[in-house]
């Protein structure tokens, strides 16, 4: 059974950092990427990065370019998403996704999903 599983989301102010982590268990012998995605109320959830088993990383989207960072560490089948420079428009439920095939920002490229973890910033 795979399972998927975010921590670190948190209250914090505008301009603070976060680090986002997500562990994916149940992919025994697979190669699979990683993915960050985020719904804000009332819109559509939105691809954020994703990078792949080799740690290359495929995909960010624009507005966090620069100011976000993802990595894994696959001996933990672990992936993290530093945020930095974070701003009331990043508040969002970040969810995180593990796919075998293409590292992109499309949710429907995604298989297995976690529950999220909730991020707010304040102005």
């Amino acid at each position: 059974q795979v399972q998927v599983v975010e921590s670190g989301g948190d209250l914090v102010q505008a301009g603070g950092s976060l680090r986002l982590a997500c562990t994916a268990s149940g992919l025994y012998g697979l190669i699979y990427n990683l993915a960050w995605f985020r719904q804000a109320p009332g819109k559509e959830r939105e691809g954020v990065s994703c990078i792949r088993a080799n740690g290359v990383t495929s995909y960010y989207t624009d507005s966090v370019k620069g100011r976000f960072i993802i990595s894994r560490v696959n001996a933990k089948n672990t992936a993290y998403l530093q945020m930095n420079g974070l701003q009331p428009e990043d508040t969002a439920m970040y969810y995180c996704a593990a796919n075998v095939g293409t590292c992109s920002g499309l949710s429907t490229d995604f298989r297995y999903w976690g529950q999220g973890t909730q991020v707010t910033v304040s102005s």
